[in-house]
């Protein structure tokens, strides 16, 4: 990101640097403002015209912003439900197929379409951060069906 942009996207301060026939003069300009997500548009909230709720819900989207997620974990996770749905659809008649497809080793795959069977909530723990789970952890474990007996193992740390 150029020098231009810095503090474009969450309302840093900005400092520019005159040429020197201004005397090289420092500006700092500030507006303090939040870009919020609708959907498929953006809104900019500043704080003299922001109701509660709209700072609520920026200072949730900041956090989940500055989270640190295990992006092969969520690739992962991505991968498990997308080669779900394609079982599902009809696309694919097995994992085999899906496997040759990826290029990747049908054990690998197999193991990674076992993590479409999480229950939702703690895909979406996982996902927050609020559960810490190792992808090897859930790679390696033999899940049971059950959602219950998954949480119970998850929580207690065991598989």
């Amino acid at each position: 990101m150029s020098k231009k942009h810095r503090g474009r996207f969450k309302g840093d301060p900005v400092t520019y640097q005159l040429p020197s026939p201004a005397g090289g003069v420092r500006l700092e300009t500030f507006v303090p403002w939040t870009l919020v997500r609708r959907g498929l548009k953006k809104q900019v909230i500043t704080p003299l015209d922001a109701p509660q709720e709209f700072l609520d819900e920026a200072r949730r989207e900041r956090q989940v912003r500055e989270m640190a997620q295990d992006t092969s974990l969520m690739r992962a996770l991505g991968l498990a439900h997308h080669w779900q749905r394609l079982l599902d659809e009809g696309r694919f008649s097995s994992m085999t197929e899906i496997a040759a497809a990826e290029g990747i080793d049908l054990g690998q795959a197999s193991k990674m379409s076992r993590l479409a069977q999480l229950a939702p909530d703690l895909i979406e723990a996982i996902a927050l951060g609020r559960l810490e789970v190792g992808i090897s952890q859930l790679l390696n474990g033999k899940w049971s069906a059950s959602w219950l007996a998954q949480r119970e193992a998850l929580a207690t740390g065991s598989r």
